[in-house]
Parts: C-alpha cells; sequence; structure tokens
C-alpha cells in the first residue's frame, strides 16, 4: 500500500488528507472563515500566518487519527497553485521540509485539476469528460482525457462565479460567505427571470465573464436599498428569520432566486455549448467541481444538462466541493503512479499565472 499525504494552503483553509490506493484514509481541515468574516473576505497576510501556525498540529493530528507515522508515507503532494502567493508558500515550504526530513516524493499539485479529481474518491469518473470548474477563483471548462490530460476550452475572462456570489452577497450585507445564503433564501421562491442579464453569452465562445452581473446587482440594489441589511449579522444569527423579522424576507428571496437563476443560466449555456464543441472527443461524463458546485441550482441545471446530452453528471458530495487535503493527495497520488514527482526547487504559482508541467520521472533504485 502506498500512502500519499495531501496539503492544501492555496487560499483560507488549511487542510490535510493521507489516500492511499486512491481511497481516503484520514483527513484534517482548519477553516478561517471566522477571522476573514469580520474583513467581509479572505485577507491574504492573515491567511498566511494561520496557515503557518496550524501545519504541524494539525499534521499531528492527522497522523494520530491514521496511526501512521511520517516514516510511512510515500508521497507528499502539495498545491503549488493558483492561490495566493503567501498561502501557497507556507505550505509548500512544509512539504519541502517534510520530503527532505523523510525521504518522501515531493509532487506538486494544480489545485484546479484537483478540484476536478476529488469526485473520484466516492464514485467512478469515466473519461473522457468535459469538466466544469466553478470557484471563487475561477471559472472553467476542461476537456479532460484522463486525470494527467486537461486541455483548457473556455476561461474566465474577468470575474468568477464564484466573485460574483460574493459580491452579491456583500451587496445585500449577507455574512461571509455569502453565497450559500443566496442558495438557501433563494430556494423560497421562483426567480423572475427578467431582473439581471445573464452574463456574457450573446456570443459563439466558450469563455465566461461575470463583472457585468456584478454590476448589476450593485445597480440593483442602490435602486431598492431596503434590499441591504442595515447591518451585517452576528455569529449564530439567523439571516432568514432577521430579513422575516424586517419583513423583507419573500422579496430578498425573489432577488435570490433570480441571481442564482441568471449564474446557472450562463453557466449552461457555455457548458452545452462546450458538450457540443468536444462532441466528436466521444465525451461520456460532465464532472462538476469547485466550491461553486455545492450550490442547489447549478447542481440540479448541470444534471439536467448532462442528461440531455445523453451523459453521467457527476458531482462531488458537499464537502468535497470546498478546498480540501483529500483532493490534493488524491491527484498528487495520481500524478506518483503515472511516475512522475518534482525535485526541491518547486515554485509556487500564483492566480493569473500557467502552471507548467515540470514534472521529473521517478527513477526507481535497483
Amino acid at each position: 500500500m502506498s500512502l500519499t499525504l495531501g496539503i492544501e494552503t492555496s487560499c483560507d483553509e488549511t487542510a490535510m488528507a493521507l489516500v492511499a490506493d486512491g481511497r481516503l484514509v484520514a483527513e484534517r481541515i482548519a477553516t478561517q472563515i471566522d477571522a476573514h468574516a469580520l474583513f467581509g473576505g479572505v485577507v491574504p497576510e492573515l491567511a498566511s500566518r494561520e496557515h503557518l501556525r496550524v501545519l504541524a498540529p494539525l499534521l499531528d493530528d492527522l497522523l494520530a487519527a491514521a496511526g501512521v507515522g511520517l516514516e510511512d508515507i510515500d508521497n507528499i503532494a502539495v498545491a503549488r497553485g493558483p492561490g495566493l502567493l503567501g498561502s501557497l508558500l507556507v505550505g509548500l515550504s512544509f512539504a519541502k521540509g517534510l520530503a527532505l526530513a523523510t525521504g518522501a516524493r515531493l509532487v506538486g499539485v494544480n489545485h484546479l485539476w484537483a478540484h476536478l479529481t476529488a469526485p473520484a474518491l466516492e464514485m467512478d469518473i469515466s473519461y473522457p469528460a468535459l469538466g466544469l470548474l466553478v470557484s471563487g477563483g475561477h471559472t472553467q471548462t476542461y476537456l479532460i482525457r484522463s486525470p494527467l490530460d486537461f486541455e483548457v476550452q473556455g476561461r474566465t475572462l474577468d470575474d468568477a462565479a464564484g466573485e460574483a456570489f460574493d459580491k452579491a452577497a456583500k451587496t445585500f450585507n449577507f455574512p461571509y460567505p455569502g453565497g450559500k445564503f443566496i442558495d438557501v433564501i433563494g430556494q423560497r421562491a421562483t426567480p423572475d427571470k427578467s431582473m439581471f442579464p445573464r452574463p456574457y453569452v450573446n456570443n459563439d465562445n466558450l469563455d465566461f465573464s461575470f463583472s457585468g452581473v456584478k454590476t448589476a446587482v450593485v445597480n440593483y440594489v442602490a435602486a431598492h436599498p431596503h434590499l441591504r441589511l442595515p447591518h451585517m449579522p452576528e455569529a449564530g444569527q439567523d439571516v432568514e428569520d432577521l430579513l422575516a423579522k424586517a419583513g423583507v424576507l419573500d422579496e430578498f428571496a425573489e432577488v435570490c432566486a433570480s441571481f442564482n437563476w441568471c449564474i446557472a443560466d450562463a453557466l449552461r449555456i457555455k457548458v452545452d455549448r462546450a458538450l457540443t464543441a468536444v462532441k466528436e472527443q466521444g465525451v461520456t461524463s460532465l464532472v462538476v467541481a469547485g466550491g461553486v458546485a455545492a450550490n442547489s441550482v447549478i447542481r440540479r441545471v448541470m444534471t439536467e444538462l448532462a442528461e440531455s446530452h445523453g451523459l453521467t453528471c457527476v458531482l462531488p458530495p458537499l464537502r468535497l466541493c470546498t478546498d480540501n487535503g483529500a483532493m490534493i493527495a488524491l491527484a498528487g497520488e495520481k500524478v506518483a503512479q503515472a511516475g512522475w514527482k518534482h525535485d526541491l526547487d518547486l515554485e509556487a504559482i500564483p492566480r493569473g499565472r500557467a502552471i507548467p508541467w515540470d514534472y521529473q520521472r521517478i527513477v526507481e533504485e535497483v
């Protein structure tokens, strides 16, 4: 049995997991939501310091839970990007130190590819597949020929879908992260499909842009100021109850439902277009992953779209939608099993830069 440790520090979640032969052995995560909620979003310097503070105790806890020692680890997989550079460097330095101390193989992992590999921890993925990654920082489609072969079909030109959800939630003065409140509250109403424009769909390409709908939300709330809570709810305070007491729950629900539909339908149009573009590649499944893949409307719309094309829709369980160590461990394991690794000169790659294929062949000692 080969044991792989996965380390994830690309943004504001410090996560670790152990995977053996495609099976999750144990995982641990330290969230920073409460710390960043005070500022309404992620503060990069604070995120880096928190990663540094919790990495070592998190590893000790993980090893104890799995009943293994550092000497039992064969591969150390670490998210190398894209992400916040400071956060990535903390995780990368920690992983390099462990690799140097233990002799385990070091494997840098593309964080985006790992998201689209994550569902394989609990279900089979049939390849080739079309992948939709939808998160706070990225919205992209890929032709996925194998767990190591990803070809971008469409990408975010400016703001990702998750950024649009975050901006809308902040405009409403919902607590951070606010996308889940838009989803839950929106389930109470029928969307008004004319309330917001579906962003960047009147074209013939596969790329995404959500900056326009962000502006549309801001302008709508400016014209209807009662749709902005007078103060952000305190920790533990029920947002729906607060809206009901203010007498605006029904109106908020319609706005949230309309916004949710607008984003989901824009994704549907582009993914439908991408599926048609790669039809001759023999695609057999649609894989949807990333933090925004937890959104109930997007999950339903993508399932229906896949079925209309005669494909299987592969959706990760909710716990694997957000950043986690298990996806990094699994992706790293697949790279190592294919005979690849990194040396200690592995570099972190921040958002906005392409992640190179700079692996080196594993040479087994005789």
